[in-house]
């Protein structure tokens, strides 16, 4: 059983937290998240620590207790710091070209693919075959990137498609006579 709730959760200058009821409230230099705990779970606030305990111990709510300290984890490391994906663009002629909170690809169909980010991440193309993805939000900011990378996932014979930055794609041998 993991014991990912005994570690308190530091809450670093600047960040501001606020628990009313069931709902805690982080508010940082980047912007401000909440998030509804479970109703299993108790949260307290110590000096600028967030401890989280379950308040049964049964294994369902001791696993809780570590889903929501988790969850409170990466809300004040977004507020904070933020968040950040990289995606690379392999093939000929792919291509990336960022516009506000828009993407405009180019990824070998017959057709441009224009995606548009939700708001909170933004968009940015340092060159033709990369795209940075920014935000607070780490559960959003993986879902927009997923969603770029199902436009052309990465094939398995030559590598061509849209991957993470530390995808290792484990490539096929071609078929033989």
């Amino acid at each position: 059983m993991s014991r990912i709730a005994n570690i308190p959760v530091d809450v670093p200058n600047g960040v501001e937290v606020s628990l009313s009821g069931s709902v805690i409230s982080i508010k940082g230099s980047k912007g401000n998240n909440s998030l509804n705990i479970h109703s299993s779970v108790d949260v307290k606030q110590q000096d600028s620590q967030l401890l989280f305990s379950a308040r049964n111990k049964d294994k369902s709510s001791r696993a809780m207790a570590g889903t929501m300290r988790s969850l409170v984890n990466n809300m004040v490391v977004g507020v904070s710091q933020g968040f950040e994906r990289k995606l690379t663009l392999v093939g000929v002629g792919y291509r990336a070209q960022a516009q506000g909170n828009k993407v405009n690809l180019t990824l070998g169909f017959s057709h441009p693919v224009e995606y548009t980010a939700p708001e909170g991440v933004s968009v940015e193309t340092p060159s033709q075959t990369e795209i940075v993805l920014k935000g607070i939000d780490k559960q959003v900011l993986g879902q927009v990137a997923a969603e770029i990378r199902a436009f052309r996932p990465p094939e398995p014979y030559k590598g061509k498609g849209v991957r993470y930055a530390d995808e290792q794609i484990v490539m096929k041998e071609a078929k033989k006579k």
